[in-house]
């Protein structure tokens, strides 16, 4: 994609971000040092297949998960910096294992918080995130999954320095278990 036709791009994005936080009824994370985290999320209930994490927990239907979505807006905006893919990567990896202990204090401060199981996000972009602590786990549904990927494919495109590729990856879950999240990220 064309410098030209990204800057647009990312000027529409920033544009419509604020309609679609809007409806999606999302919540900002402030991290310990009051800044915004990388994280918009709310509660939601899980709809998809019975999946078993490493650590025994069960994800089954209706179970109460936080939802995880990375503000892609502004994190495009300080991508677009970057001039290449290990830079990209790293700038997404530092900026969610950075606000990962703030969603530990966002759960326990929850009403729901006991019966709140752990977490759940959907992305394209799933290399690297076992060291983080997070699974992957493909989408069953045929429908949902290209459903998914069709509207992350305007996040991938931008995202990438390196233009269109011939293979686009599909999208997955990534969970990561209460207990998982609160072991290895619980701020002092």
């Amino acid at each position: 994609m064309g410098i030209r036709i990204k800057q647009y791009c990312l000027s529409a994005w920033n544009f419509i971000d604020p309609l679609y936080f809007q409806f999606t009824r999302l919540q900002y994370i402030k991290k310990t040092c009051g800044d915004n985290s990388i994280f918009r999320v709310r509660l939601t209930k899980y709809k998809g297949r019975n999946i078993v994490l490493s650590d025994g927990t069960t994800i089954t239907k209706n179970d109460v998960l936080v939802k995880i979505h990375l503000h892609n807006a502004k994190l495009l905006q300080q991508m677009y910096k970057c001039d290449n893919e290990i830079r990209r990567a790293l700038l997404i990896y530092k900026g969610v294992k950075e606000s990962l202990p703030s969603l530990v204090n966002y759960m326990q401060s929850q009403e729901k918080a006991d019966q709140i199981k752990g977490l759940i996000g959907i992305t394209m972009l799933y290399k690297g995130c076992k060291k983080l602590g997070f699974e992957a786990h493909p989408i069953a549904s045929p429908i949902y999954k290209n459903f998914k990927k069709v509207s992350l494919l305007p996040i991938y495109f931008l995202s990438s320095s390196r233009g269109i590729k011939k293979e686009i990856p599909s999208p997955m879950y990534l969970f990561m278990s209460k207990d998982a999240l609160t072991s290895r990220y619980r701020s002092e």
